[in-house]
């Protein structure tokens, strides 16, 4: 039976192995980049001014939330490279969505209006879209130079 590759990297456990993968290639490439390094607010937590009842999985009947906090929403890319200026968000086969799609809008939202569109952004769904993203980046560095 196969070993299955170590889940560890630089002192971070990943969580799927097209991180792994992910990883292994970046580190390949001699480029700089840190593992899921900081989290980005995209909507701070603020307080509904009016009547909120809302359903929970766990009851039959609404409860009142009126006057309570909304949770802040943020988002943590798996791959960050300040000095390169990248952002990698590896998602490999995922049964259903959940709520990426609008977090991921709300943080090409962020990049624009903190002056950071000038990062590259990828977010590769398996291994042979990594080596392009790698590719990418390391042709987009050369021209820089």
């Amino acid at each position: 039976m196969a070993r299955r590759k170590s889940m560890n990297r630089g002192g971070k456990k990943l969580k799927s192995g097209l991180e792994v993968y992910c990883y292994d290639k970046l580190k390949e490439a001699k480029l700089k980049f840190e593992y899921e390094p900081e989290s980005f607010l995209l909507v701070d937590r603020f307080i509904y001014p009016g009547i909120y009842f809302k359903s929970t999985n766990k009851r039959a009947d609404m409860i009142d939330y009126s006057g309570k906090f909304v949770r802040k929403m943020e988002y943590t890319p798996d791959f960050v490279s300040h000095e390169h200026k990248f952002i990698i968000e590896t998602k490999g086969y995922q049964r259903t969505q959940h709520g990426f799609p609008l977090r991921w809008k709300l943080f090409l939202r962020h990049m624009v209006e903190t002056g950071n569109g000038d990062y590259m952004l990828f977010v590769p769904k398996n291994s042979k879209q990594v080596d392009k993203v790698v590719q990418i980046i390391k042709d987009e560095l050369k021209k820089a130079k």
